[in-house]
């Protein structure tokens, strides 16, 4: 059963495909590669020759930067473990010089510094070129004991920035200062291609380490870390932010010495510029601030440093997590354009995905995982490109099925069978497939010596009126009219759409056209010769189910064997003295108690033996369960079944089907069976 499920799903699939067409199944195909591509690897940059999908790569950069706004710790709280000495507009000033900052100040600063024991010092200055109080610097440097990280920059890796002469005197001032604790740092930034800094940089090789992975090693995991700066936010107390550090103006530091001394013993103090317009760099913050004020590149170092004392590592989605992430947008895409829904089910449908887009970044960042390289715009576009490009290939389907539905229904199915198939064209197959059936046969007895003997009008108005009435049940059943054979009826059930309880429906629409046969009959008039009985044969079994026919005509139509041995069974009837045959693959499937047994007989034409029994309603229940149990037992070998099975016959001498019965099986003995025809 499931092989043959299976084998009918990829029939359907095979006929979808070949409705949709080869240039449509390419763009289709292209359109999913294209949305699983973007859905997976993000739509920052991404780009087709010189085509870039407008605001694709703003909106996830936008997305990102809300979700870490939205999840970031907010601090009413100091950290007490940074502190910042800056060189700031007043100490321009007061110097009355701009660039290069002024190293005697930084030089006397440090020895202060170095004098209050910090943990460890960092400056976030290039020494660059030469100056007068160079010398000065350098012996300062030589004499002091806190481990200190300077600054340095090759001109290779920020040819903006550095040039050839300036690495060349880092180098030499940094030999010049070897001897004491100055060692030297990377202090470059990494922005993305929107100039916002969101990332660890990479440290790269041939560059000393970090700033904040030098001046701690807590968590040496950092080194290899080149995800989100998590940043901290200012809290606010009482409408006034509270700084995530403590930032002390350099001059400060050398007016007041070591009154200062608790906001720097034991601290990691940074030493670096807070000058306007010089060394800002835009953060997810900062189009969230209320005057896009943007971070000073010390700051983002502070974080960074934060980040690493914490062990502030949000957690990396994996590579698969992302793939089956991708699938699944582009799968719901392709299967919401696919079921083509319609109303409050498509809008039931989009509001369930779009909330799903949005809520699953948002929550993932909530739970402490790194959403940075998360595709949320890419999935959308995913999930858009594969609904657009499966959509246009299920209209083309559609369209197909609904053009040959239209032609191809007529009037041969019920209502409801009619209505299903227009709603889901693909129930009806466009060529024949192999199913079971139930088929079921009727014909009325005399119908060519009775046309013989009366007007054609009379014939004619008859006949119309027989046939309303018989394709009436049948449809009133939910079966399918296959054709009219003069009087006779071919109809079947389970196709184009089967249900569960087919056996039932065939069975009752072929007792009640018997009935209405009996009732056509005695109204026919009496200018009508006597009109023979409605003989009905009802058999389950294989056939092929579809249209056929040749090119300008086709025909929906069951052929096989199913048919003809529905059709033997009818014809059987006259033999037997019955008025309705059906086969035991029927009576299996049949959940109706109707049934008395009419043995076992090789049906004309035929040369396997066919079990057959005759729905009786109206015969006394304990009487045909007598009937049943007899002949089950004298089947089985019970010789003296038969004697009673006489007996009862003798006794209903008006049953000339229950008197057939007892001859036939006698004739055949235990286990036997009886050739119609060969007696």
């Amino acid at each position: 059963m499931a092989g043959r499920e299976r084998g009918s799903l990829m029939k359907r699939l095979s006929r979808s495909i070949g409705q949709i067409g080869p240039v449509r199944l390419l763009a289709t195909f292209l359109f999913l590669a294209a949305g699983l591509y973007i859905a997976r690897f993000d739509v920052v940059g991404f780009k087709i020759g010189s085509f870039e999908i407008p605001l694709a790569g703003a909106a996830e950069h936008a997305l990102y930067d809300w979700r870490l706004y939205r999840s970031a710790e907010r601090t009413l709280q100091q950290d007490d473990r940074i502190v910042l000495i800056t060189y700031n507009d007043d100490t321009l000033r007061e110097l009355q010089k701009r660039s290069p900052l002024d190293r005697h100040m930084l030089a006397q600063a440090l020895a202060t510094i170095d004098a209050m024991n910090p943990r460890a010092i960092g400056i976030d200055i290039l020494i660059d070129q030469p100056q007068a109080e160079d010398a000065e610097l350098i012996r300062t440097m030589r004499a002091m004991h806190t481990p200190t990280w300077l600054g340095f920059g090759q001109a290779s890796s920020n040819e903006e920035q550095i040039g050839y002469d300036q690495e060349q005197f880092m180098r030499h001032f940094m030999a010049q200062v070897a001897s004491g604790p100055v060692r030297p740092v990377s202090i470059k930034m990494e922005e993305d291609n929107d100039g916002v800094v969101r990332r660890w940089p990479l440290e790269r090789a041939g560059l000393p380490p970090l700033l904040s992975n030098a001046m701690t090693r807590d968590h040496p995991e950092f080194a290899d870390y080149t995800r989100s700066i998590d940043f901290r936010v200012p809290g606010t107390a009482e409408n006034d932010e509270v700084p995530v550090f403590t930032n002390l103006p350099i001059q400060l530091v050398l007016q007041s010495g070591d009154a200062l001394r608790s906001m720097i013993e034991g601290r990691y103090v940074l030493i670096g510029g807070d000058i306007n317009d010089l060394d800002d760099y835009a953060t997810p913050m900062t189009r969230f601030s209320r005057t896009g004020e943007k971070m000073k590149g010390l700051e983002v170092h502070a974080q960074m440093l934060a980040q690493q004392l914490d062990g502030r590592m949000p957690a990396a989605i994996p590579n698969w997590m992302l793939w089956v992430a991708a699938v699944m947008f582009v799968a719901a895409g392709a299967l919401t354009s696919a079921f083509e829904l319609r109303g409050w089910r498509l809008i039931l449908a989009l509001a369930a995905q779009i909330a799903l887009v949005l809520w699953l970044p948002f929550q993932l960042q909530a739970m402490r995982v790194d959403t940075v390289d998360l595709p949320a715009v890419g999935w959308a576009l995913g999930w858009l490109l594969a609904f657009i490009g499966v959509g246009a290939a299920a209209r083309a389907v559609g369209s197909e099925q609904r053009r040959f539905a239209q032609s191809a229904l007529g009037k041969y199915l019920p209502a409801d069978v009619a209505l299903e198939i227009m709603r889901d064209p693909d129930r009806i197959s466009l060529h024949g497939e192999q199913t079971h059936i139930y088929a079921l046969f009727t014909d009325l007895e005399g119908f060519t010596k009775l046309s013989h003997a009366i007007t054609p009008e009379t014939l004619s108005r008859l006949l119309n009126r027989y046939l309303d009435l018989m394709s009436d049940i049948v449809l009133k059943h939910g079966g399918t009219l296959d054709k009219f054979v003069g009087d006779a009826l071919v109809t079947f059930w389970g196709a184009p759409i089967a249900r569960a309880d087919d056996a039932d429906r065939a069975l009752r629409a072929g007792m009640e056209m018997y009935a209405c046969g009996e009732e056509f009959r005695r109204s026919a008039g009496e200018d009508v010769p006597p009109i023979g009985v409605t003989r009905v044969g009802l058999h389950r079994g294989e056939a092929v189910v579809g249209n056929f026919g040749g090119e300008g005509r086709i025909q929906y139509t069951a052929l096989g064997d199913a048919m003809n041995c529905a059709a033997r069974l009818e014809s059987a009837n006259k033999a037997l003295k019955t008025t309705m045959l059906v086969s035991d693959e029927t009576k299996r499937e049949s959940t109706l108690d109707v049934f008395r047994p009419m043995g076992r007989i090789v049906l004309s034409g035929r040369s396997t033996p066919v079990e057959a029994w005759e729905p009786v309603p109206d015969m006394d229940e304990a009487l045909r369960r007598q009937l049943n149990d007899l002949w089950r037992a004298y089947d089985g070998g019970e010789e003296t079944a038969l004697a009673r099975l006489e007996e009862i016959a003798a006794a209903h001498k008006e049953d000339a089907a229950l008197q057939n019965f007892v001859y036939r099986i006698r004739e055949a003995g235990p286990g036997g069976h009886f050739v119609l025809g060969s007696k």
